[in-house]
């Protein structure tokens, strides 16, 4: 991206136009269309009515609004938010704060209605019977929407303890919901959570006049954890049964699929160690385990995050997603072979990030991956029997795509570069596209600070680390800026990616305006780059991130403008713990440095994730008493503020307070600050305040 030449009439950033919650925020994004698929057929929101894409005439044509009909009262942001719940009939649906509306339009008539009252969560409607499952009070329900009578109590001892139909092992393994409908929305699989055994972590409210109690059941590496069970219930019979999975005990299950004629579960068990996964297949009917489908072993772990999908012209063939050759691929597997017939997805497509569907026509999937760049993903249709691949689009950028439910179009969302976002509609045969919009500059009328990307070499010497590099505007010949390097590092998770600013954070706008050098590079550990990549920082979190970092120090540091004595390192979460341990680590180095929601101790982190990585404190005594930075306390020489969120149920707040101890212990003296109310992340203006606090910090301490 190139500097914006000085203009005096160029805009100055503000906060509030670049961190979200901010008052302008909203108005300074790039602009978006709210687009559906209802069948084959492309539908976009907009201003209160709805319009159906017609593109062969390319032009928009309205197919229903909400004048002078039931659904008047939706704002027009409600109302751009419905979907369509079966493909050949005229209905909408919508989630409003308090209700979910079902609407026939050609009729302009309400078919039902659910009210959200009382405490109703975790809805999840099928659209096949028109049947919706919802949570309350921690029991499970399920309530036709078409008649209001019919209205289920699936349990009845559901608490704090028992949990039903919401997402359990901490959302980890890709779980995100615990409700699963059948195709034919008559069964319900759904999860159990047994947490009695759990301890509470003691958060607090102090809203109240006395401060009050709101414990989080928080199972810490090398403890107890909960004990998940899958049940099912059938609409026919009134009848719950339990899949017999055995005791439960340190057992995971995940990626919960039906099979298309709705008779079989298919589940992936892991084991506690997380390097043993087994492919179950289960009788819906008994609960009972017919079979094992396929087993996967690692020395280090697997990690399950996706459930099967079927072919959707043969019953008896899944693709399933494995690491096993180093790269996230699909494999194609016969029920009635009882084996994997092949892998279909290599090279050509890179990491594969997303099954987006298929092709039917041409018997192909569609995938998003990083065959072009390890810092793009884009779209390949391949074929599942030849696993030939052709690229759907510009071969730039990243690229989110949705097609429609056979895979004749999609619409594609895209950013590079240069590009802030456009969105095209696509024939998914012939790759032949249509653009819908092309978004403008939304930043057109600032003073931009140069942004650019480029690689260097980790640690290894032979790994090429991505970085993003955001310098100031009208950066003066001969001048050193002080920098900032923004960092994460952690597992699933990366910052650099070839979108418009190669993904910068607002905040970093904000800075480079304020004249720092701000830096940000994805070390080795962090995600889409292979299992070797991901994988090296096994049972020592932290140490080989680190080194990589350094590099970028070095880096940094051969860069003429840059002033090597005021260097600064900030993070959050995962990135507070590296922000944290490089202070600590290289202590002549960092001159200051913020650490937001930081892990301090991973003998304190949750079972689910610290002992993927760390495996257990039993195991691997050696690797927690390496990275437990509060033995490390007395080694701190820049100025270091620490943040969290005082109700943090993720990163708790006894990592903080535990190293502020060890700090008062040794002699030290880092800074704090806490956010009242807030969680891992601050929400709304706060977050104005958050960023705000650490700019001030910088300021003081580093300029």
């Amino acid at each position: 991206m190139t500097a914006v030449t000085a203009m005096a009439q160029l805009k100055s950033f503000t906060l509030d136009d670049l961190i979200p919650g901010g008052k302008t925020y909203e108005d300074r994004l790039p602009d978006r269309l709210s687009l559906v698929w209802w069948g084959n057929k492309l539908v976009k929101a907009e201003q209160g009515r709805a319009y159906i894409y017609n593109n062969k005439k390319e032009e928009w044509q309205l197919l229903f609004d909400k004048t002078s009909a039931p659904i008047a009262h939706l704002s027009d942001k409600e109302f751009s938010q419905f979907a369509f719940p079966q493909p050949d009939k005229a209905l909408a649906g919508w989630h409003t704060s308090k209700e979910f509306i079902l609407y026939d339009w050609e009729k302009a008539a309400v078919m039902g209605r659910f009210s959200k009252a009382g405490g109703v969560a975790n809805m999840d409607l099928a659209a096949s019977s028109m049947m919706m499952a919802y949570t309350k009070d921690n029991n499970l329900y399920v309530a036709s929407l078409i008649n209001p009578n019919d209205v289920r109590q699936l349990t009845t001892d559901g608490s704090r303890d028992i949990v039903y139909g919401q997402s359990v092992h901490r959302n980890e393994f890709g779980i995100n919901k615990g409700t699963f409908w059948s195709p034919d929305g008559q069964t319900l699989c759904f999860y159990r959570m047994d947490q009695t055994m759990v301890p509470d972590y003691p958060l607090v409210d102090i809203s109240t006049r006395i401060a009050t109690l709101v414990p989080e059941k928080y199972p810490m590496a090398g403890c107890e954890s909960h004990q998940v069970s899958v049940c099912v219930y059938s609409l026919a019979t009134g009848k719950t049964i339990e899949l017999k999975t055995g005791d439960n005990k340190d057992q995971y299950y995940s990626g919960i699929t039906w099979s298309p004629d709705s008779k079989k579960i298919f589940l992936y068990h892991l084991n506690r160690d997380q390097n043993h996964l087994r492919l179950l297949q289960w009788d819906a009917a008994t609960g009972v385990c017919e079979k094992t489908l396929y087993e996967e072993t690692h020395e280090k772990y697997v990690q399950p995050e996706h459930g099967l999908t079927f072919l959707p012209w043969d019953d008896d063939k899944f693709l399933y997603w494995s690491e096993k050759d180093g790269y996230q691929r699909l494999y194609l597997y016969s029920l009635s072979a009882g084996r994997t017939l092949r892998q279909v997805t290599g090279p050509e497509t890179g990491v594969i990030v997303e099954l987006l569907g298929f092709h039917q026509p041409s018997y192909s999937v569609i995938v998003c991956g990083t065959g072009c760049s390890p810092i793009q993903h884009n779209l390949f249709k391949v074929d599942v029997t030849t696993g030939k691949s052709h690229l759907l689009d510009n071969g730039k950028g990243v690229h989110h795509a949705v097609l429609s439910p056979d895979g004749t179009f999609m619409y594609d969302v895209w950013s590079s570069p240069e590009v802030p976002r456009q969105t095209d509609w696509v024939q998914t045969g012939n790759g032949q596209r249509q653009t819908l919009l092309r978004s403008a500059d939304p930043w057109k009328d600032y003073d931009m600070p140069e942004i650019s990307s480029g690689s260097i070499k980790a640690a290894d010497g032979k790994t090429d680390l991505y970085y993003r590099l955001v310098k100031p505007p009208h950066m003066e010949k001969g001048k050193k800026y002080p920098a900032v390097i923004y960092v994460y590092g952690g597992p699933n998770v990366r910052m650099v990616e070839a979108t418009y600013g190669y993904m910068y954070r607002g905040w970093e706008l904000y800075m480079a305006q304020r004249g720092y050098v701000v830096f940000a590079l994805d070390n080795r550990g962090s995600s889409e780059r292979g299992l070797e990549f991901e994988n090296v920082t096994f049972r020592h979190l932290g140490k080989e991130e680190m080194k990589d970092q350094m590099k970028g120090v070095e880096f940094l540091k051969s860069l003429p403008y840059v002033d090597a004595s005021r260097l600064g390192v900030h993070g959050w979460s995962y990135g507070g713990f590296m922000t944290t341990n490089l202070m600590l680590t290289y202590p002549d180095v960092f001159k200051a440095g913020v650490a937001g929601g930081p892990v301090i101790d991973w003998r304190y982190y949750e079972v689910m994730y610290g002992e993927r990585y760390m495996d257990t404190p039993q195991l691997n005594p050696e690797g927690y008493e390496e990275n437990n930075l509060c033995l490390r306390a007395g080694n701190l020489k820049g100025r270091l503020l620490l943040i969290f969120g005082y109700n943090d149920p993720v990163c708790v707040p006894q990592h903080t307070l535990s190293f502020l101890k060890a700090c008062v212990d040794a002699g030290t003296h880092p800074d704090l600050f806490v956010y009242p109310g807030q969680e891992h992340n601050m929400r709304g203006h706060d977050r104005i305040h958050l960023h705000e606090h650490i700019t001030r910090y910088f300021d003081d301490w580093l300029k």
